[in-house]
């Protein structure tokens, strides 16, 4: 299988603009290990492998651990994360696949551990991402 297009070769300016939402939530108040965490349950969502391999040794390189990351599609199922991140997890899964909409229980749960500006960082990070997949996806950005 082939590569498509390289948008970051094709048209630098607007990746670019993208990676300037990446390098403002890397800086963001959200807990590194959580923004990868979105990144991982996104990418899983979406089935983007490319995105699933760089962010998944990401999240390995700044501490998280491997028994987390292979739970990480079925955290309703285990004890392993916290209220604040089985907050986040529900509110990246709803935004994820959005045509089901945000419910007001999922919003709200994730607004209750969280300041404005925070929420706000987390679903700038969670629609990021999101983008990142359907860009790898559809150019077709191939893992090793």
């Amino acid at each position: 299988m082939e590569n498509r297009i390289n948008i970051q070769k094709a048209d630098p300016a607007a990746y670019q603009a993208m990676y300037g939402l990446e390098k403002y939530l890397s800086a963001s108040s959200v807990d590194p290990i959580l923004l990868e965490l979105i990144k991982m349950r996104a990418s899983q969502i979406n089935g983007c492998a490319f995105c699933l391999n760089m962010h998944s040794a990401d999240a390995r390189k700044i501490g998280e651990t491997e028994q987390r990351l292979y739970l990480l599609n079925a955290w309703r199922e285990t004890t392993l994360f916290t209220k604040e991140e089985e907050a986040v997890l529900a509110l990246t899964e709803e935004v994820t696949l959005i045509g089901n909409h945000v419910s007001d229980e999922t919003y709200a749960k994730a607004a209750g551990f969280f300041d404005e500006k925070t929420l706000s960082q987390i679903i700038m990070a969670i629609v990021t991402i999101n983008a990142w997949n359907r860009i790898a996806i559809t150019s077709k950005l191939m893992v090793g």
